[in-house]
């Protein structure tokens, strides 16, 4: 894996947590809304929007950058579409990356034919 790849990956990672909370306290807000007289949704949705829309253009680069198949960039992309799938998103990437380092460091060293 070059290292545009692994900063696309990254970024990608990054981005999922906040969107995924972002949307939680925006379903939370929303509810708040209707049974209350708090109203914060216009500020909560506005934080979520810019955050998925900064997952949306990170998962495309990272869809370009790390030659997902179809089946692989349409799963990112339903998580972040999903209330907690940031989440998963995350740790999935995290697991992807570490293991795409393990085998780029195992071919630099000969160890193995990975």
């Amino acid at each position: 894996m070059d290292l545009k790849t692994a900063t696309a990956l990254r970024r990608l990672r990054l981005v999922s947590a906040p969107e995924a909370i972002s949307f939680l306290l925006l379903l939370v807000c929303s509810v708040l809304k209707r049974t209350t007289d708090f109203n914060a949704v216009p500020v909560m949705g506005a934080v979520h929007g810019a955050l998925f829309v900064l997952y949306v253009i990170f998962w495309a680069d990272a869809w370009n950058r790390a030659k997902w198949s179809l089946k692989t960039a349409a799963l990112y992309f339903v998580l972040s579409v999903l209330p907690a799938g940031g989440f998963f998103a995350e740790r999935r990437l995290r697991r992807e990356t570490e293991d795409a380092v393990i085998a780029t460091r195992a071919r630099k060293e000969g160890v193995v034919g990975a």
